[in-house]
């Protein structure tokens, strides 16, 4: 449905030059054109369009020898790449980059190539016709479908492998976002039936989107390796055609992940696990990325969700598979829920960019930015500027003045610090001649405060929603525009920029931290655009911390103000950008990967747990008893193995990790070798949970490991004495933070590194 309050779209650097609505998908049909699927009249329809694909060119002469057809045109401006090649198809465009390759002996990614290929059509197709997804649509609008499948595994193994024949797929749930659902029981049907089944019931609902929460790396490939087996072809696309798939990377944050990148013709994927990945670079406040977790971290969870330890379900779908197929359907009304509360921003994002739906998730926003330039230089035929090379960006300025206990804290920050200060001072691209980045963020923000004020007046909760999607956009592409100045492949980037925009960065907050200190403030923590601190003496009240944070701003360069972010009752400071917070409704929020690494064992997560609620409630003194309490569970065997095994994923086949080993290439490791020990076969990419057994501290792990599932609660025999030296390290590492009554003086400052781009490329 159109909102016709809604005028953002009318801007076309924005959303693109042609208005074309309704559009759902793009494929390359053939060589030579685009088939368009979009919605009309409540139905879906396709078409198909032209496809001209293009190279840029920094020089005509590297297509003096081409033999094929191609139209070559100059481009306006000082640009690097200043032709245009247009050829009449998809493969001829393919064979002229080869050419051109060949010719300048680069290849089309080189920073000193001289041409530019893009390799996607639908991207290309985008770029020159100006058009979008979804325009005159709402989110309701768009058919959502969740798909989730439950696996047998079989008995010895901790996790499936779609390559074990012993192991299938028992269960595969289905619901769409119009409330319909449906479970195939594996007790009714054959695998190859429910493979069968699910295909037709995709073409017969006919979703715009497919979800599932990691779908990518495991739904999906276990799907597409049991129908291999069973003769089965997975014809989930509008045309019929088979679910495709290829090899693919994904940078998030510091971690590199491989995946399987699957497409299916004239729908779109996605995969919730990759929305939580996004949301939780920015928020840092979820514990774990498994669907249970995340629905209740989202208040999606019902009362009565049915809950199974993942261990137990092979026998459970012997036992009581009505129960387990109850899970199941609980497993994709939640999916549907995360993929509603997260996904909206990614659909407004698809009115806007040049990818597709599922493109725009899979991409960072520096990449998404650049596009947009692309697309406006096209559309101008404008040359455009090779991106620049430079040396690492410095970043924010971080500080921590203050480790131990404090109360009564409030954290402010800048808003928006950054984009504010490339406005305020004009810091700027050099080589956006065209001034296009400007005028894009000065739009963004006005348009932020538009949607803002739509999403608390608008008259149905339809709108509501979409705009309250279009102010988040706004606001992550707001943040975004000083990462896309350090962003190494951007064609408009300037590094001296982004050190322009961190320097003043840095003086700002140093020029707040010094006037809060002035009126008495106690400043604990400096976190890039944030401040923690206890307010002066006499400021006791919400009315007074407003009145402080409103006399602070005065003092601030024009168009920069500062915002009262939040109130903590009680604020534990361990080290630079590792802090804990108790919030006012008694929730603790734990910062840095010092204090909630995911590669410790869960045992000494839940032991800092505890210990940071007794030391913010203002019980420290009992913290000598919960030390006690665990190690004497331990003691008396009253740790259940979850709370100390450690689980690892085999990255290596086992010969290629023996041949490592042996020409000492890496160290002898406990999962390896319990995976070498055992009569099963292990391949790459199953996971190994393990403890450790004997007596003493001084063991080798890799030869006193055993297997989390050989452990026997009837005769336990995990090495209690290195458990609990695990303890006691905990205890003496805080131990001098927490006996001391009040907060320890330190001071540790530092430039950190600018942030790195979340980037989830082909």
């Amino acid at each position: 449905m159109a909102f016709p309050a809604l005028k953002f779209h009318e801007n076309a650097l924005l959303f693109g030059h042609d208005q074309s609505l309704g559009l759902l998908a793009f494929e390359l049909d053939t060589s030579d054109r685009i088939r368009v699927y979009r919605r009309q009249d409540g139905r879906v329809v396709s078409h198909t369009e032209p496809l001209s694909p293009f190279l840029l060119l920094a020089d005509p002469d590297l297509l003096k020898t081409w033999k094929g057809e191609v139209e070559v045109t100059p481009l306006d401006g000082p640009g690097t790449y200043r032709w245009l090649a247009r050829f009449p198809s998809w493969a001829l465009a393919g064979k002229a980059r080869d050419h051109c390759q060949k010719a300048s002996g680069r290849g089309s990614t080189a920073p000193d190539a001289p041409y530019r290929f893009l390799n996607d059509a639908i991207h290309q197709f985008l770029l020159l016709t100006g058009k979008t997804s979804f325009l005159g649509l709402g989110f309701s609008d768009l058919r959502r479908m969740a798909v989730d499948i439950e696996v047998f595994t079989a008995e010895g193994f901790e996790f499936p492998h779609a390559a074990r024949p012993s192991d299938r797929i028992i269960a595969i749930a289905m619901a769409d976002s119009t409330g319909w659902e449906r479970v195939l029981s594996g007790r009714e049907m054959s695998e190859a039936e429910m493979l069968r089944e699910c295909s037709r019931l995709i073409g017969e609902r006919d979703p715009d989107v497919i979800e599932g929460h990691n779908i990518f790396r495991f739904d999906l490939e276990y799907m597409e390796a049991r129908a291999r087996q069973c003769g089965v072809a997975l014809r989930w696309g509008r045309d019929g055609s088979a679910l495709r798939g290829h090899p693919s990377r994904m940078q998030v944050a510091e971690r590199a992940i491989s995946y399987r990148r699957y497409q299916i013709t004239g729908r779109h994927i996605v995969d919730t696990w990759i929305l939580v990945q996004h949301y939780d670079v920015g928020a840092r406040d979820l514990e774990s990325y498994g669907l249970k977790e995340v629905a209740r971290h989202f208040g999606l969870a019902a009362p009565d969700r049915t809950y199974l330890p993942p261990e137990d379900i092979p026998r459970i779908f012997k036992e009581d598979p009505e129960r387990l197929m109850a899970y199941a359907l609980d497993d994709v009304r939640e999916t549907l829920g995360v993929g509603r509360v997260l996904s909206q921003s990614y659909f407004v994002q698809a009115q806007m960019f040049p990818f597709d739906y599922q493109g725009v998730i899979l991409k960072g926003n520096a990449t998404k930015i650049d596009a947009l330039l692309l697309r406006e230089h096209l559309r101008r035929r404008r040359a455009v500027p090779a991106p620049s090379a430079g040396a690492p960006v410095a970043g924010g300025y971080t500080a921590v003045f203050y480790q131990g206990v404090a109360h009564r804290v409030l954290h402010v920050d800048v808003a928006s610090l950054y984009p504010s200060l490339m406005l305020t001072f004009g810091i700027f691209p050099a080589k956006d001649e065209l001034a296009i980045l400007p005028l894009l963020l000065r739009d963004l923000r006005e348009f932020r405060l538009a949607a803002k004020a739509l999403a608390r007046e608008a008259p149905t909760e339809e709108e509501r929603a979409y705009a309250g999607g279009l102010q988040q956009t706004f606001k992550i592409l707001i943040n975004s525009f000083y990462g896309y100045l350090g962003f190494s492949m951007g064609h408009w980037n300037d590094f001296d920029a982004a050190n322009r925009v961190t320097a003043e960065g840095r003086t700002l907050i140093r020029q707040v931290v010094d006037a809060l200190k002035e009126r008495g403030a106690t400043v604990i923590e400096i976190d890039t655009d944030g401040i923690y601190f206890v307010a002066p003496p006499g400021v006791a009240d919400p009315s007074g911390e407003e009145a402080l944070v409103a006399d602070l701003s005065r003092g601030l360069p024009p168009g920069i103000s500062l915002e009262l972010d939040g109130r903590y009752p009680a604020m534990f400071s361990y080290k630079m950008k590792n802090y804990v917070l108790l919030d006012g409704r008694g929730r603790l929020t734990i910062k840095g990967s010092a204090l909630r690494s995911r590669g410790i064992e869960l045992f000494q997560r839940t032991w800092m747990e505890e210990m940071f609620r007794l030391l913010l409630t203002g019980r420290r003194v009992e913290i000598p008893g919960l030390v006690q309490r665990y190690l004497d569970d331990f003691a008396a065997h009253r740790m259940p193995v979850k709370q100390f095994m450690k689980t690892e994923t085999l990255q290596d086949s086992l010969a290629t990790y023996k041949e490592k080993v042996r020409e000492g290439k890496r160290n002898p490791a406990a999962p390896y070798e319990l995976a070498l020990g055992s009569e099963r076969p292990y391949q790459p990419g199953d996971q190994v949970s393990y403890y450790v057994t004997g007596q003493g501290l001084k063991v080798k792990v890799n030869e006193a490991a055993r297997l989390a599932t050989q452990w026997d609660p009837a005769a336990p025999d995990e090495n209690v004495e290195y458990y609990q030296a695990k303890v006691r390290e905990l205890w003496e590492r805080f131990r001098p933070l927490i006996e001391p009554e009040g907060l320890i003086p330190i001071r540790e400052e530092a430039e950190e590194a600018a942030p790195a781009q979340l980037t989830l490329e082909d």
